[in-house]
């Protein structure tokens, strides 16, 4: 791999330099060969496993490597925090892929640094584990998410409630600015800083607004509000539940980052919160638009003062960004909601259909991804078409004659929800399974053919039934954990 670090240019007050700890006895638990070869890692280092885990543990630095660990600050369920920082993870620097696109590789759990807060800087394995297989699973989803290289179990005790093996696992993203690094210099007034870091992810992210000065600040918080928007939309398309987006967790590249105290809901309820740490719900899964247009808020006051020194006079630019965020948001979520029942075109008087939808999911206790995929499957089913309407009532007859009025074949329309409907997810028991089986035999067996079925999502392979049940208790007492 050849790195290069084009962050280091933005000076000191953006990072420290850190070396990774090294660890006793690192081994390769989870590897992902396609990802590697997208990343152009030579088939020598592929076929060394011993060599793999000693680089993915931080053991030994490659050349031209020269790892940090970044400054950033954030809100942390609603509270200020000045300075976070990588406290157990090294960016490593970045290396081009086979089609020329940049990204970050950091090891995370690599040891503590200067932003570790006390903390031990360490990651165990069921987080490591948790991370590899949601972020594969959700690139295969077709979500723009950060991905996993490698696990590196350390041969090393992790301490948190109870002793656990430790790990490191290699994330791979397009950055990891995020809207907290912002806030960190906007806190610190070193508006210098900031016009860096904005200059910075507009050259790296959005090149089509560099030639937009001085309008660019405008449009680079209009650009990133729409990445967010089609994030969110796309959460909420599958039931995922990000659980903790803080600030700091809201990557300006929008991408899904930091699977901590993730899930995936089940039976459909708005109201659905599995994070142990967010006791009010603020994070729930109909909460996720609302906080991201508060956290785009934040994003927002961060550029007011590069938009127009009169800070009136840049609110007023800015303000009706975030006041639209909602109709936006709306517009984007009733088309994705159309496109799962096979809708070519959402029309206004679709609304009224939609949600009818949603709201007999909800008071009928159905699970979200079994549902729509049996929607699907009803088009060219009759029994399931018979039972589908026994749940939906005259609501499903509408959307029938609905699909009726357009001008496109049943088959057509099957396909649209087809790939808008999958037909299997990381459901959190068997995440939870596979997790108890890496913790306590480091066995890797039910990871990988978990990971097999998870990676074809919307087609039915030999195993997939394997990984569609319910969980016996519904998920009712389930609950995540960040990890650290």
């Amino acid at each position: 791999m050849n790195f290069s670090n084009s962050y280091l240019g933005l000076g000191s007050s953006f990072y420290k330099k850190e070396q990774p700890t090294a660890v006793q006895a690192p081994q390769l638990f989870l590897w992902n060969s396609q990802l590697a070869e997208q990343l152009l890692v030579s088939n020598d280092y592929q076929q060394d496993p011993i060599t793999l885990a000693e680089i993915f543990s931080g053991n030994r630095i490659l050349s031209g490597s020269e790892p940090i660990a970044t400054a950033y600050a954030g809100h942390q369920f609603g509270n200020f925090v000045p300075q976070l920082g990588d406290g157990r993870a090294h960016l490593l620097g970045e290396v081009l892929d086979q089609y020329g696109k940049g990204w970050d590789i950091q090891l995370k759990g690599s040891g503590p640094t200067f932003f570790s807060r006390g903390g031990d800087g360490r990651c165990a394995i069921g987080p490591a584990v948790r991370e590899f297989i949601m972020s594969e699973a959700m690139d295969a989803l077709g979500i723009p998410t950060t991905r996993s290289l490698a696990v590196v179990t350390t041969g090393e005790p992790v301490f948190r409630e109870t002793v656990l093996p430790g790990a490191v696992v290699t994330r791979v993203a397009s950055s990891h600015i995020r809207v907290g690094t912002f806030q960190y210099f906007a806190a610190r007034g070193d508006f210098e800083s900031l016009k860096n870091l904005c200059d910075y992810v507009i050259e790296r992210h959005y090149p089509e607004l560099e030639a937009e000065s001085p309008q660019r600040y405008i449009k680079l918080i209009d650009t990133v509000i729409e990445k967010q928007i089609r994030l969110v939309v796309e959460w909420m398309r599958v039931g995922f539940i990000h659980g903790v987006m803080n600030t700091d967790n809201t990557s300006v590249a929008g991408e899904t980052i930091d699977y901590g105290p993730c899930a995936m809901m089940g039976v459909y309820n708005p109201g659905t919160v599995y994070s142990s740490i967010d006791r009010m719900g603020r994070y729930a899964f109909a909460n996720q638009p609302t906080i991201m247009q508060w956290n785009m808020a934040r994003f927002s006051e961060c550029l007011l003062p590069l938009i127009d020194t009169d800070s009136e006079r840049a609110i007023e630019q800015v303000q009706p960004l975030i006041v639209e965020f909602g109709n936006r948001f709306k517009q984007a979520y009733l088309q994705m909601l159309g496109r799962k029942l096979g809708l070519i075109a959402v029309q206004p008087e679709d609304e009224k259909l939609l949600f009818s939808f949603l709201n007999c999911l909800e008071l009928g206790e159905m699970d979200y991804t079994i549902t729509f995929d049996r929607l699907t499957k009803s088009l060219n089913s009759e029994a399931i078409s018979d039972q589908i309407k026994e749940a939906f009532g005259e609501d499903y007859d509408l959307w029938r004659l609905r699909l009726n009025q357009q001008d496109v074949s049943i088959e057509e329309i099957y396909q649209i929800m087809k790939h808008n409907n999958p037909v299997v997810i990381p459901r959190n028991h068997h995440m939870e399974a596979v997790i108890e089986q890496c913790e306590t035999t480091r066995d890797v067996t039910k990871a990988e053919n978990f990971l097999k079925v998870l990676r074809s999502p919307y087609q039915e392979i030999e195993e997939t039934s394997q990984y569609q049940d319910l969980p016996l208790d519904g998920d009712k007492y389930y609950q995540t954990f960040c990890g650290t």
